[in-house]
């Protein structure tokens, strides 16, 4: 099976054509930047490189000259939305195997790639790996880790406190991941083939809270009509996670400290205290530290959970990730649903860029689902999403551009605003990046 890295910063169309590729039986590797090409080309061997003439801060033409000069029997396709013949003509002469022009006809491309491989440069696979400079790569595999600066920064952040024993406070809003996150500090910890015991404190009576945290025995209340092991000792040489710890009474708050400060518990009715081994990883939606001064939260207990800190970055702070997640919780929908959805229509992933998302990552995950349940077509489309995703959208909704008319001068001033930030300026005129290159390359504008 052909492998081809495919690099495209434009997220949904890079899915989409991953997708038909998988489907025509290539094996593809994505990357959304360049700098993430250098790092997977060196992860294993390619027979095909296919990369988008413009990428955020590189430029399609310079990268093939990178990898034609380090790698020179992998044949590089070039791709681009300009259907530009002075551009393929340098393209080619820079050793370029072929040129592709979007909007794409699927059979042309199929075509192009087959005469690619088929080149008398490609007579094997990837040759040595030579110059391009090495990056530690993550082998994480079940947390979706995202391309925006925020979602880099928490998974260095994960990386760094797995290995410990330390307790890790998780802060962000509600339904922004803070279990996948904790997860995943279990998943890369030596704790690893150990449990992980995930509990929601805002879930558990507090006259209950005792019995759930440490077990009983039996009779040793009304309705405690057999034993039970509590979440410590279910956890014991795991780890274990409270999701919303601030929800926790005065009370239950003072038993929590008590066993993990001495690593025992000591089941309700029991006299006998059982050693625990376990790593506790804690969570919250709100200020702990404002409820300290309050008077709400244990200060001692706060510093006892709190060794090492992580914020969980809501989705409107990694609005790059937007359609990563979005990919990826369609294919567990399509899964859970036993569905075959190829991705999302243009309409949806303009709809989805410019809603605020105020559930975060379950509110994306939800909507998903649901809308892959209506859909019959091979794309989920506007039609399919829930009213309320327009309502609010319509409210806050704030224009500081306009790109109806002058559409030129809108630009200008967009990036003028946003000193050259080309990202800030897609932002400031309610467009994606990938529309804003277009737009630059139309108007002529450097």
């Amino acid at each position: 099976m052909p492998k081809i890295l495919l690099i495209e910063d434009d997220v949904p169309f890079c899915k989409l054509l991953e997708k038909f590729l998988s489907r025509k039986s290539y094996q593809v590797v994505t990357a959304y930047s360049a700098e993430e090409a250098k790092v997977k080309i060196q992860t294993k061997d390619f027979d095909l490189i296919i990369t988008d003439l413009r990428l955020p801060n590189y430029d399609g033409i310079d990268l093939m000259k990178e990898f034609k000069k380090a790698y020179p029997l992998i044949p590089v396709l070039l791709m681009t939305g300009y259907s530009d013949v002075s551009t393929a003509v340098k393209a080619l002469k820079n050793g370029a195997a072929d040129y592709i022009s979007k909007p794409f006809n699927p059979e042309e491309v199929l075509l192009v790639i087959a005469n690619a491989l088929q080149s008398p440069v490609n007579n094997s696979p990837a040759t040595a790996k030579a110059s391009l400079p090495k990056a530690k790569i993550n082998s994480d595999t079940e947390f979706v880790q995202g391309i925006s600066t925020a979602s880099k920064k928490l998974a260095d952040y994960i990386k760094l406190v797995s290995p410990t024993d330390m307790s890790v406070l998780i802060i962000g809003d509600s339904g922004t991941g803070k279990e996948n996150i904790a997860k995943s500090i279990h998943e890369q910890s030596a704790r690893q083939k150990n449990s992980f015991i995930a509990v929601d404190c805002g879930a558990i009576p507090k006259e209950l809270a005792a019995s759930e945290f440490f077990g009983h025995l039996k009779g040793s209340f009304t309705g405690a009509i057999h034993d039970k092991i509590g979440y410590f000792e279910a956890a014991n040489g795991g780890t274990l996670f409270l999701d919303e710890i601030g929800n926790l009474s005065y009370e239950n708050q003072i038993q929590l400290l008590r066993a993990l400060q001495e690593r025992k518990i000591k089941p309700v009715g029991s006299n006998k205290e059982i050693e625990v081994d376990i790593r506790i990883i804690t969570a919250t939606n709100e200020d702990l530290r404002e409820a300290v001064k309050n008077g709400d939260f244990r200060e001692d207990l706060y510093h006892r959970i709190n060794e090492f800190s992580i914020q969980s970055p809501s989705l409107i702070e990694r609005e790059e990730d937007l359609m990563v997640f979005a990919d990826f919780f369609l294919e567990k929908a399509n899964q859970q649903l036993n569905k075959n959805i190829l991705g999302f229509s243009t309409e949806v992933s303009t709809i989805f860029e410019n809603y605020k998302w105020p559930g975060n990552l379950r509110e994306l995950q939800n909507i998903i689902k649901r809308a892959t349940l209506l859909s019959s077509g091979d794309f989920i489309e506007k039609t399919a999403l829930p009213v309320e995703i327009f309502e609010i959208q319509e409210m806050n909704s704030t224009v500081d551009f306009s790109l109806s008319e002058n559409e030129k001068e809108a630009i200008l001033g967009a990036l003028a605003q946003a000193k050259n930030n080309k990202s800030e300026a897609a932002k400031l005129l309610k467009i994606n990046r990938k529309t804003l290159y277009n737009k630059l390359k139309l108007y002529d504008i450097n």
